[in-house]
């Protein structure tokens, strides 16, 4: 696993945000209600999540569908084994 990944893991909201997200599809709209941050920081942490590969983003119509990567079980799957 790449210092990337464990630096973007290492804060707590991004960790809170890609357990969630890799529990199943969510729309960006209601991540801020779920970690208790505000729009425009949940977007900023969920751009460092993309960055790294960790989720996937498609759009419907205007709303903004994330879901979990490949690469993003790949490292669920050795963490658990921690």
């Amino acid at each position: 696993m790449d210092s990337g990944i464990l630096r973007a893991l290492a804060d707590g909201t991004r960790f809170r945000l890609f357990g969630r997200i890799s529990r199943g599809e969510v729309c960006a709209c209601m991540l801020p209600d779920y970690v208790k941050t505000s729009q425009p920081a949940v977007s900023q942490h969920l751009k460092v999540l993309l960055g790294t590969g960790l989720v996937r983003m498609r759009k419907d119509g205007t709303k903004r569908i994330y879901s979990i990567s490949e690469k993003g079980r790949r490292v669920l799957a050795d963490v658990s084994r921690w």
